[in-house]
Parts: structure tokens; C-alpha cells; sequence
């Protein structure tokens, strides 16, 4: 409770501009807010001086945690609008769940340091994605239970292990499997809590008993920055959605891209150098 104290005065106005950054940078870009939160977290924590081996798990955690309501939000809005195949739904879910699951169990055995250069090589693989212009093929390359289970179980593990919701992952995969690509962000949109609530609940149990970590944390997941930063990314979503119509989207697309290698690139330099 001391350390809050003493931290109050940078740690609020830094939550705050993350929650406000995450969902505006989400709506404007179509993002996921996981690829700006663990980042974010990661280094909030670092500046803070809490465990280093705990650091990457705990931005993980916890942002997994944070896509549980903004996620929700996203897949009720997107349902409405009749965007989400519960078909597609209900073939990749199952793998996703199994995903998570061996995701998780893989996280517990990772250190610190070598989670957050798989999560930084995975930054820069993204990276790479978003200047690619998602293509849907034709129906004889529909989606196939085989093919949604599998893809699922590959995009759970590695979203467990990023903190993010799947969409990064998810919408490639299904325009590549014939799903029109408002249907695939819809779709995309409904796996997000499937992905998140199953890993916020294995980064609790994984995190019980671990020393050095911030105040009102639960395992790997910091309830504080969750309460702080999740109304925030769900308030602020709508407003990048509404400028992402008057400036051009591929430009800042490059621009966040090179900052996030940029990103990633230190995080290496630092995880292996640490």
C-alpha cells in the first residue's frame, strides 16, 4: 500500500493515458488494444521498479484481463449488426479454448525474459501483417471444422502468450478461409472474450504465491490497472473509429508500425540484455 502511495502521482496520470491511448489506437487502426496495453504495462512496471522476472507476465496477465469487458463491449456491437457467424464462431472456438489452455501452461515455464522476446518477435511480425491488405478467397477455400480447430488451437497459444484478443491473428486466418471480411472482424470480435477470460483465469493460478508483485494483484493480473484502464479503452474505441474516417488510415498504419518495431527492438535489447 506504501509503494501506491508513492507511486499514485505517476501511476494514475500513466494508466489513464494508456486505457485513453489503447482504445483510441484500437477504434482509429483496427487494432488490438493488447498490442499497445503489454507493452505499455510492461514498461509502466519496469519504470516502477517491481520484479523484473515478473514484468512481462504480469503486462500479459493483465491485459488479458482488461479484454474481458472491452472485448464483450465489441462482440455485442458487432452482433447487432448480424457481422458475427456463429458457424465460424463455434469452429475455431473449441481449438482457441485448447489454445489458451497450452498457451498458459507454456507462459508458467517461460522466464521473464524469454516470454517477452516471443512476445516482441511476434510485435514484429505484426508489424510486418499490417502492411498487407487482409485478401478473402473464394469458397473452395471455405472454412472446414479441421481447419477452425486447428487454426484455433495455434491462435489461442500465441495469444495467451501475447495478452492480446486474437483479432491480429483471427481475421487473417478466416478471410483466408473464404469469410468476407466484416463477417471475419465480427467473428473475430466474439473470440475475444473466449480467449481472454480462460487466459486471465490461468495467469491468476500460474501468478498465486509469486513475490515482488504491485499492490491489488491478483496472480499476474493487477486489478488496478485493470479497474483504471478498461472503461477508459471502451470510452475512448469510438473516437478513433470516428477519426479513422477523415485521415488516412494506411499512413498511420506505416507510422505505428515502425514505432511498434521500434518498441519491440528495445524490448529484445533489454530482455536479453537484462
Amino acid at each position: 500500500m506504501q509503494d501506491l502511495i508513492a507511486h499514485a502521482p505517476v501511476l494514475f496520470p500513466l494508466l489513464l493515458a494508456l486505457g485513453a491511448s489503447a482504445g483510441f489506437l484500437a477504434g482509429l487502426l483496427g487494432i488490438g488494444g493488447g498490442i499497445v496495453l503489454v507493452p505499455g504495462l510492461y514498461f509502466l512496471f519496469k519504470t516502477l521498479g517491481y520484479a523484473e522476472a515478473s514484468l512481462m507476465h504480469l503486462a500479459v496477465g493483465t491485459s488479458l484481463a482488461i479484454i474481458i469487458p472491452t472485448g464483450i463491449s465489441s462482440a455485442r456491437a458487432h452482433y447487432r449488426k448480424g457481422a458475427v457467424r456463429m458457424d465460424i464462431v463455434k469452429m475455431v472456438g473449441p481449438g482457441i479454448l485448447l489454445g489458451v489452455a497450452a498457451g498458459t501452461v507454456i507462459a508458467d515455464h517461460l522466464s521473464g525474459a524469454a516470454l517477452t522476446i516471443v512476445f516482441a518477435g511476434a510485435l514484429l511480425l505484426f508489424a510486418a501483417m499490417m502492411q498487407i491488405p487482409p485478401k478473402v478467397r473464394d469458397e473452395g477455400h471455405a472454412m472446414t471444422p479441421v481447419k477452425g480447430s486447428a487454426g484455433g488451437f495455434v491462435i489461442g497459444g500465441l495469444s495467451s502468450l501475447m495478452g492480446i484478443g486474437g483479432a491480429t491473428l483471427n481475421v487473417p486466418f478466416m478471410t483466408l478461409n473464404g469469410v468476407p471480411i466484416h463477417q471475419a472482424v465480427g467473428s473475430s470480435s466474439a473470440l475475444g472474450p473466449v480467449i481472454a477470460l480462460p487466459g486471465t483465469i490461468g495467469f491468476i493460478l500460474i501468478g498465486l504465491g509469486v513475490p515482488g508483485l504491485p499492490p491489488f494483484s491478483l496472480g499476474y493480473i493487477n486489478l488496478l490497472a485493470v479497474c483504471v484502464i478498461a472503461p477508459l479503452s471502451v470510452v475512448a474505441a469510438p473516437y478513433g473509429a470516428a477519426l479513422a474516417h477523415s485521415v488516412s488510415v494506411k499512413t498511420l498504419r506505416r507510422v505505428f508500425s515502425a514505432f511498434i518495431i521500434i518498441v519491440a527492438v528495445k524490448m529484445i535489447w533489454e530482455a536479453s540484455h537484462g
